[in-house]
């Protein structure tokens, strides 16, 4: 069964009930976890948790028997800190890499897809990613 490693602006409308996005997001979610496995990894998890005071409920919103849960492997964090220097090269502003530059350079170490609604930074750093997104 192939992974979908799902990103954090998914799993906050869904949670947040967000008036745009909660219909596509929740619906994406549904129809990836029909025929994949999901998957989500500490930088998921920490943007995810500026929802909750409590870990405990965190967890229960996210349980892993709906959502596994991998650590990045090195071989992302490296793909993750070269996407970060294209991002520099080409007049990026922040001083460390981005959360999306670990979350692609995951899916992309590991033969994931990608579920989003924020698809910009991973169509330029990661081309060959593929996401499952808004049209």
């Amino acid at each position: 069964m192939s992974a979908v490693l799902v990103d954090s602006n998914v799993l906050l409308d869904i949670m947040t009930r967000d008036s745009q996005w909660f219909a596509w997001s929740a619906a994406a979610l549904n129809a990836a976890s029909n025929r994949s496995h999901l998957v989500i990894n500490p930088i998921i998890y920490a943007e995810v948790s500026v929802r909750y005071s409590k870990i405990a409920d965190l967890d229960a919103a996210l349980p892993e028997s709906m959502i596994e849960r991998e650590a990045l492997p090195y071989e992302a964090a490296f793909l993750a800190g070269k996407a970060f220097l294209a991002y520099r090269s080409r007049g990026g502003t922040k001083f460390s890499p981005l959360p999306d530059f670990f979350i692609g350079a995951h899916a992309a170490v590991s033969g994931y897809q990608v579920l989003t609604r924020d698809v910009v930074r991973y169509r330029t750093y990661f081309p060959t990613l593929p996401l499952i997104a808004p049209s």
